[in-house]
């Protein structure tokens, strides 16, 4: 049924027709759902809808209807199609799953993420971080993105393994890279669940890659336990995590099959996303030369210089403001995380309108980052913006860039020290500069990448 048939629904301004009449626009390609949204942006103001299949679907760019979907009325919300289909891959983990396991299961993962729990990985951050700026060359070229894709994941095998990058890590790397490959296949296939055991050439492949993936996460699980002590990373977190908000005879851990659905989310969120917040973070560095200078200031002057320069440690971190400003401006530009979705069970009202159950509604990090609105001059780099009083004028989810609400990235604070500390500890030693003539093209899959290598020159300071 067309909801605007119905007169108890009052639906935003948007497209008079379904979205497929408008397949020869500009503002609509596969695979760039960024140039729709900036479109709604720009011609309705705020709040928009539009008709994918019959679904009502409403994209938003107020902070303060975002705060409505993801706190005042989150009841009313569970996570839309798109995330939903991640299932496939990442199980009833924290990002796919809906309340009551969501709630249950983020109580058991919390004190793997613990602000004492994640600051003794900070050393290892460091040391990661240092081996790999130490086998740099001065003028060297290097895809920055690659860089630090493989820089990330040398963090995520030492905190969540426990390990190097062994064959066991690259293999993870390689099938969560191909599945990742296929993500707008697994996204637009209808009814793929129920189709995983066909030999359609895309399922196969799907398949064959979450099978081995499976196989490799499985066994690091089982060794995990056999061993029977704590080995200091994630998973052995996650491995003698209970629910503390159960009765006692109830407070059971974590089954094998959901540590394995949280593993392979920590992994997807924290690896990917913090490699491509750095990468875009090189990019912007590099066109901003006063920016660039105020960082070296401050890194000199908390860490030293010449003869009497140290590495960065835990200590330094809250030192390292205009560090972290730097980064929250980056992910302002670029965020990691450029769009969230949730679907209505029931009825929602937004200010005037009044929208249907089944209902989609989207917004995004990358076009609410760069409302004028919010952000005067929106394209220009400025750490600035993130001082606490500009942070302070500013409403909640104006920036948002782990998301919020009940569902609000878990790994957060991990992911801020990892940044901050990795931008430190590069940036001691090295600057870089972007050997293209344009600007970078983004790439919106799961997390936002360049479009292609983003080759940049190695220079000493």
């Amino acid at each position: 049924m067309n909801p605007r048939a119905n007169s108890k629904w009052n639906l935003p301004p948007g497209l008079k027709h379904s979205l497929p009449f408008y397949a020869n626009k500009p503002w609509v390609k596969l695979g760039e759902p960024i140039l729709l949204f900036e479109h709604l942006h720009r011609t309705y103001g705020s709040i928009a809808h539009y008709r994918f299949m019959g679904t009502p679907i409403v994209f938003l760019n107020d902070p303060e209807y975002i705060r409505e979907i993801l706190i005042n009325q989150a009841p009313a919300f569970v996570k839309e199609r798109t995330v939903r289909r991640m299932k496939v891959l990442l199980g009833e983990g924290l990002i796919t799953s809906d309340d009551p396991i969501h709630l249950r299961q983020r109580r058991i993962v919390a004190p793997a993420f613990h602000r004492q729990r994640i600051a003794a990985y900070a050393d290892q951050i460091v040391a990661s971080v240092t081996a790999h700026r130490d086998r740099w060359q001065p003028g060297e070229t290097l895809d920055i993105s690659a860089s630090m894709m493989s820089l990330s994941l040398e963090i995520i095998a030492r905190t969540l393994f426990n390990t190097e990058v062994t064959d066991d890590i690259r293999r993870i790397n390689e099938e969560v890279n191909t599945i990742m490959d296929l993500y707008n296949f697994l996204v637009v296939f209808p009814r793929l669940e129920s189709f995983l055991h066909l030999p359609i050439p895309g399922v196969i492949k799907f398949r064959r890659s979450r099978n081995r993936l499976n196989a490799v996460v499985n066994r690091l699980i089982r060794e995990h336990r056999a061993a029977g002590i704590d080995k200091g990373d994630l998973l052995s977190m996650l491995i003698a995590s209970r629910d503390d908000q159960a009765l006692p005879e109830n407070q059971q851990g974590m089954s094998d099959e959901q540590i394995r659905d949280e593993v392979l989310t920590i992994f997807l969120a924290g690896y990917e996303t913090v490699a491509n917040a750095l990468t875009w973070t090189w990019y912007l560095l590099s066109q901003n030369p006063e920016a660039e200078l105020k960082l070296h200031a401050e890194l000199d002057a908390v860490l030293g210089t010449g003869s009497e320069a140290r590495l960065p440690n835990l200590a330094d971190y809250p030192n390292l403001r205009y560090t972290e400003q730097v980064f929250a401006e980056s992910m302002r530009l670029y965020p990691p995380a450029w769009a969230m979705g949730r679907m209505s069970t029931k009825p929602v009202t937004l200010g005037p309108y009044r929208i249907p159950p089944g209902a989609h509604f989207f917004f995004s990090q990358y076009v609410m980052h760069r409302s004028a609105e919010y952000f005067p001059d929106p394209l220009r780099f400025d750490p600035e913006r993130h001082t606490p009083a500009n942070k302070a004028d500013r409403p909640r989810f104006a920036y948002f860039p782990f998301g919020g609400g009940g569902r609000q990235c878990i790994g957060e604070g991990f992911a801020w020290m990892e940044g901050v500390l990795a931008i430190a500890t590069i940036s001691q030693r090295w600057r870089l500069k972007y050997e293209g003539t344009a600007p970078p093209g983004v790439q919106a899959k799961i997390t936002l990448r360049p479009n292609g290598p983003l080759r940049m020159q190695l220079l000493p300071r």
